[in-house]
């Protein structure tokens, strides 16, 4: 009698659609299938193009554009953009420049590790409910919805208000709201690959829980999780810029994006618009970027699971 691993991954009986689980020679032509159609797409590639950008301009320009971004100059405070301060000096006589750079420094670090720790959080919970089934899951998705039906803004600023402003505090506060989305995408994905037939055969053979999740059900969702991870990082951008623009970011000398936003426009009606506008158009275009690649990345999944 033939084992029930034969029956799945043995010659001549693979179903069409489990070659692509069972063999990684399949797989990899399936994303390069994915890279292919993400890598035609032209607003995915200017994404691409402006988020490396701006890691550029805020990581490495402060080592080519010194400026001073941490004691005050009262003298050459609302400077009108001009030599030695291409876009002027803020209320405190801070470089508006230099101070990009700065604030996009924090915006990024908190939008990529929120997105990534959220990610993390959200396949984890979501595989594990999905593939447990029955009572855990019914727990562990309750918990999932009691936290969806809470508005992500209302408790981003109660959990802001509540510790201490830190660039790794903002990451988990806005974690917290952000892992949610991820749970319930994994979570679906994974109650259907836990009755394929290259799990069951896993089970019999006394694999573990555990190890089939890992083995089986998060590759098998890694396309949702990269787009979502993707998605998340523009959310989480503008949820920063939110806590700083009502008071609850980064304290000074630090500052983000939102920041500078919320502190420009005490002075907008005094005609000093160099202190609101470059930030807020870094805000959208990085937003807008990263927007763009996450469209893509989903579009090419798409594609790829139309191929198989």
């Amino acid at each position: 009698m033939a084992s029930p691993l034969a029956t799945v991954v043995g010659p001549g009986s693979q179903p069409d659609g489990l070659v692509v689980e069972g063999s990684s020679g399949a797989s990899r032509g399936l994303w390069r299938l994915a890279l292919g159609a993400f890598l035609e797409n032209r607003l995915a590639l200017v994404g691409v193009v402006v988020i490396l950008g701006m890691v550029l301009f805020c990581f490495v320009g402060p080592h080519l554009y010194h400026t001073d971004q941490v004691h005050t100059n009262l003298i050459d405070a609302n400077l009108s953009p001009g030599p030695g301060h291409p876009l002027g000096t803020d209320d405190v006589g801070y470089d508006v420049l230099g101070r990009l750079m700065v604030g996009g420094q924090v915006s990024l670090e908190v939008g990529l590790g929120a997105a990534l720790l959220s990610s993390v959080v959200g396949a984890a919970w979501g595989a594990a409910a999905g593939f447990a089934g029955g009572a855990l899951d019914s727990v562990l998705m309750r918990v999932v919805d009691s936290i969806y039906a809470i508005p992500p803004i209302l408790l981003v600023l109660l959990m802001g208000s509540m510790f201490a402003p830190r660039t790794w505090m903002f990451i988990v506060v806005i974690s917290v709201v952000s892992w949610v989305p991820t749970a319930r995408l994994v979570r679906g994905e994974s109650l259907s690959i836990r009755v394929r037939e290259y799990v069951d055969a896993s089970r019999s053979m006394g694999a573990r829980g555990g190890w089939t999740v890992l083995r089986h059900v998060i590759p098998n969702v890694i396309g949702t999780i990269i787009v979502q991870t993707t998605l998340q990082v523009a959310n989480a951008i503008l949820l920063l810029a939110t806590l700083s623009y009502l008071g609850l970011g980064p304290p000074p000398p630090s500052t983000s994006w939102g920041g500078m936003l919320s502190g420009g426009l005490t002075y907008i009606y005094d005609g000093y618009w160099w202190q609101v506008y470059p930030a807020g158009i870094a805000i959208v275009v990085t937003v807008i970027a990263f927007s763009f690649v996450g469209d893509a990345a989903r579009d090419a999944f798409d594609v790829r699971l139309q191929r198989r």
